[in-house]
Order: C-alpha cells, then sequence, then structure tokens
C-alpha cells in the first residue's frame, strides 16, 4: 500500500553516530518524526519510557510477539527490540516521514514488509575511529565495547543490503547526505502524485 510519508530505516554498528545523526536531521526538519521501539533493556541515563524506548518486561515482548504486533524484532546484544505495526502505519497514512533506528537484521525484515522503505546504512571511516567513539562515550565496559566492535565486524558485511550508504567522517557532511537522501524520496513521483494531487489534478495528469 502507498501511503503519503516515507519509511526511512536507518541501521549502523554502535559508535558509527547514528542516532546522532536522525536526532539532527529531525531537529532540521520537522516532517521526520521517530518511530518509537519497544524494548527488555533497562533505561540508560536519562532516558524516559515512550520517548526514546518503550521499556517492557520479558513477558510484555513475549505477549506482543504472539500477537504479531511488531514489523520486525531481533535480539541485540543480549536484549530484544521490536517495531509496532500499527504506530509506523498510523504515522505514514498522515503524511509524516517516519524513521526507523534498528539493527541490520530488523531492516530487512521491515524490507519484506514494506518494499517502499529506504534503507540507509552508516559507517564508521575506520576501525579505530569506531574504538575512540565507542570509548569516548564512558557507557561501557572493555569487555562491552569489544563485543561492540566483534559485531560491528559482522553488522557491516551486510551494508551492501541497503538501499544507501553514509560514510559518518565528518559529522556535517554525513548529515548532509542523509536529508539529502530523505529530500530525495519525497520527490519520487509516486510520493508527488500522494502529496500534490491538486496540481496533478489540475494538470490533468491521472
Amino acid at each position: 500500500m502507498e501511503y503519503p510519508g516515507n519509511l526511512f530505516v536507518v541501521a549502523a554498528p554502535s559508535g558509527a553516530g547514528k542516532s546522532s545523526l536522525v536526532k539532527a536531521l529531525m531537529e532540521l526538519d520537522k516532517r521526520v518524526a521517530p518511530s518509537v521501539s519497544h524494548t527488555t533493556r533497562a533505561p540508560r541515563g536519562q532516558e524516559v519510557h515512550g520517548r526514546e524506548y518503550y521499556f517492557v518486561s520479558q513477558e510484555t515482548f513475549d505477549q506482543m510477539v504472539a500477537q504479531d504486533a511488531f514489523l520486525e524484532w531481533a535480539h541485540v546484544h543480549g536484549n530484544r527490540y521490536g517495531t509496532s505495526k500499527a504506530a509506523i502505519e498510523q504515522r505514514m497514512a498522515q503524511g509524516s516521514d517516519v524513521v526507523l533506528e534498528i539493527d541490520f537484521q530488523g531492516a530487512i525484515q521491515v524490507k519484506r514488509i514494506f518494499p517502499n522503505a529506504v534503507l540507509v546504512f552508516i559507517l564508521p571511516p575506520s576501525w579505530e575511529e569506531l574504538r575512540s567513539r565507542l570509548e569516548r562515550r564512558n557507557e561501557d565496559s572493555a569487555e562491552t565495547i569489544e563485543l561492540r566492535l566483534q559485531n560491528a565486524a559482522q553488522e557491516m558485511e551486510h551494508a551492501k543490503a541497503f538501499d544507501f550508504v553514509i560514510i559518518n567522517e565528518l559529522f556535517e557532511r554525513a548529515l548532509f547526505d542523509l536529508k539529502a537522501i530523505v529530500h530525495a524520496q519525497r520527490l519520487r513521483y509516486v510520493a508527488q502524485r500522494i502529496s500534490r494531487a491538486d496540481t496533478f489534478s489540475a494538470l490533468r495528469i491521472h
């Protein structure tokens, strides 16, 4: 089904700058709305239930899986994350561009259900820079950082399954690239046909 809004799926290895890029995009472009995922992990820092994530128990997550309520869900770093189908469809139907921040497994699942979803993978410029960013966050132990780097090697092998790849070397350039992808999707014939239906009608384009 075609919606007036677009679905952008952004994935990256931990530390590549995915969350910072998506946050900056939404600050610049009010037509882009976040999708709030459900997770079984505990909140970090200043995270608030219903803003960054819906924090739920293992039992609640199991119930939602059984009810087929998720567009996708996956195990990531020992926890589970899932995206509600109904919430995504409602936002796109209202004309919002929805952005999902999920892992590569989830991104590929989303593409199967929403073939028009736009998949974007964020890469770090080097292994050294990725390690440096993870260490600067001061969130994880040395063992966890090593695990994240091991996972990153596996995750980056799947970048070829994505529609677009952005190398986050300079943040401003990476943000420009992400904005360009979003804008280009809004100019596709199908998107324009829906969002500017009055113009097409006036020009007798059917």
